[in-house]
């Protein structure tokens, strides 16, 4: 039976097959299901999901992520389209505009304050990272400014002591993602 992705090199670490490939008829059982049922796998699981890692015959851990990404992708078509015929469309893109606001009315506090800061001994985002990206964020929902996805998905902040919450800020980059996805 042939594999559903690519191996890993010979000597680096890749993600364990039973999980991926477990993971992956989870998902497909899932978006089979006829609309207006509930899909056992969401869009914001998928963009969630980790698997564990192994250091031998384990897939390509980049070519496993690529196809997360378009999945995830899929399924959140797919739930916009349903949310759409179910609530309408107007009511839809005003719950998505008002996603919007709450990440804007949150960029828009002062620099260095945008996030709740950790304990002096302990280490978290680096403000002026963060900040900076989030100024890119802005942009891209007050003026359309082109912001990718997958740069909100990848982006890597420097760490530093008293920094940013950690938490905070990838919960809502979380969010601008699935905003981002939910409105394409």
């Amino acid at each position: 039976m042939p594999s559903t992705f690519p191996l890993a090199r010979s000597g680096k670490p890749g993600y364990d097959v039973d999980e991926v490939d477990a993971f992956l008829d989870r998902a497909r059982e899932a978006f089979s299901t006829p609309a207006g049922v509930d899909a056992s796998v969401t869009s914001n699981e998928i963009r969630h999901t980790a698997f564990r890692v192994v250091r031998k015959d384990g897939y390509s851990a980049r070519h496993v992520d690529a196809a997360l990404e378009r999945l995830e992708e899929a399924f959140a078509t797919r739930e916009r389209d349903q949310a759409i015929a179910r609530q309408g469309s107007e009511a839809y893109y005003a719950e998505a505009r008002a996603t919007a606001q709450e990440i804007l009315d949150r960029l828009a506090r002062p620099e260095g304050k945008k996030f709740r800061r950790v304990s002096p001994f302990t280490r978290g985002y680096h403000p002026a990272d963060v900040d900076a990206f989030a100024a890119r964020v802005s942009q891209y929902f007050e003026s359309g400014r082109a912001l990718p996805v997958e740069s909100v998905r990848t982006i890597a902040f420097r760490s530093r002591y008293r920094g940013y919450n950690e938490t905070q800020v990838d919960l809502l980059l979380d969010t601008v993602v699935g905003l981002m996805l939910a409105v394409r």
